[in-house]
C-alpha cells in the first residue's frame, strides 16, 4: 500500500468505539449519561466538531462540581448502585419470608403441625395407633331438603358460615379437626397429640357449644328456619397417618371412628349419643 493509500485508509476508518442509544437510555450503566454524550462527543468523526479542551473542562465541572475524578464518581455511583440492590433483595426475602409464613399456617390448618414438619423436611411419616381418643361426628338435620330447596351457592355459604363459627369454638378446647364432608362435621381429640383421660371431656365440652352456637345461628336465606345439628360422640382407639401424596390428608381409621360416625346417624336433632 503507497503512502497516499495508507493515509486515505486511516481517515476513512473509524477506531473509536461505539455508543449506541440504548447505552445513553439504560438505566443500568453506572456511568451518567452527561458523562457518556461527553465521550461521545469526543468521538465524533469529524475533528471540527469535536470540543476543545476549555469546553471539555467546563462541562466536566458541571458535570461534576465536587471535583472528585471521573473514576470517584463511578464508584460512588457503583456503590450506590450495589446498596440499591441489596435494598431490594432485602425487601424481596422479606416478601418470601411473608408468603412462606401464610403457605406454613395454610399446612397447618389441613395437616397436623408435626405431621407437617416431617413431611417438608422429607421424612416418610409412619402411621401411629392411639389408644385414648374420643371421636366427634355430627351433620346437620334435615340436611337433604333444605339442599333441595336452595341453590349451590346459598349451600356453600351456609355452610362456610356454620363451619367458620364451629372452626372458632374449636380453638378453645385441645382437639383436632379432622374434615367436612358435605354437612358432615369430624373432630377428634387425643389425636395426634396424646391428652391422657382429657379425650372425653374435652369433646363433650365443645359438642355442647356446637349445639348451643347453632341456637343463635341464622340461616342466610331462610332467616326463619332454625338450624340443627345431630352428633355421636365415642372413645376408643384408632389408628392415625396420612394417605395420599399429592394431597396429603391425615386421616383415621378403627371400629371407633364407625362407631362413632354410626352413633351420629342414629341420633336426633340437638341430641349426642355417647357411647
Amino acid at each position: 500500500m503507497d503512502p497516499r493509500s495508507e493515509i486515505s485508509w486511516q481517515l476513512d476508518t473509524n477506531f473509536k468505539p461505539k455508543i449506541n442509544q440504548g447505552q445513553l437510555n439504560s438505566t443500568e450503566c453506572p456511568c451518567s449519561k452527561e458523562y457518556l454524550n461527553l465521550i461521545n462527543k469526543c468521538w465524533t468523526f469529524s475533528p471540527q466538531t469535536r470540543p476543545l479542551f476549555p469546553r471539555v473542562k467546563r462541562e466536566l465541572k458541571q458535570i461534576n462540581p465536587s471535583n472528585t475524578s471521573a473514576i470517584d464518581n463511578m464508584m460512588q455511583l457503583m456503590e450506590k448502585y450495589s446498596k440499591h440492590l441489596e435494598t431490594l433483595v432485602k425487601e424481596r426475602t422479606a416478601e418470601l419470608e411473608v408468603e412462606k409464613e401464610k403457605a406454613t399456617d395454610l399446612l397447618y390448618r389441613m395437616i397436623p403441625q408435626a405431621v407437617a414438619e416431617e413431611l417438608k423436611n422429607g421424612k416418610m411419616v409412619n402411621a401411629e395407633e392411639f389408644d385414648g381418643v374420643t371421636i366427634f361426628f355430627s351433620d346437620i338435620v334435615g340436611f337433604t331438603t333444605l339442599a333441595g330447596d336452595s341453590s349451590p351457592m346459598q349451600i356453600v355459604e351456609l355452610l362456610n358460615n356454620l363451619y367458620t363459627e364451629f372452626d372458632e369454638v374449636l380453638d378453645h378446647f385441645d382437639v383436632y379437626k379432622v374434615e367436612t364432608i358435605g354437612d358432615a362435621y369430624m373432630v377428634v381429640s387425643g389425636v395426634p397429640r396424646p391428652n391422657g383421660d382429657q379425650h372425653a371431656g374435652e369433646i363433650a365440652r365443645m359438642a355442647l357449644k356446637l349445639v348451643a352456637c347453632c341456637e343463635t345461628f341464622t340461616i342466610p336465606h331462610k332467616a326463619g328456619t332454625r338450624l340443627q345439628i345431630r352428633a355421636g360422640v365415642h372413645s376408643g382407639s384408632v389408628c392415625a397417618g396420612i394417605v395420599g401424596k399429592k394431597m396429603p390428608r391425615y386421616c383415621l381409621f378403627g371400629d371407633t371412628v364407625n362407631t362413632a360416625s354410626r352413633m351420629e346417624s342414629n341420633s336426633k336433632g340437638e341430641i349426642e349419643h355417647v357411647l
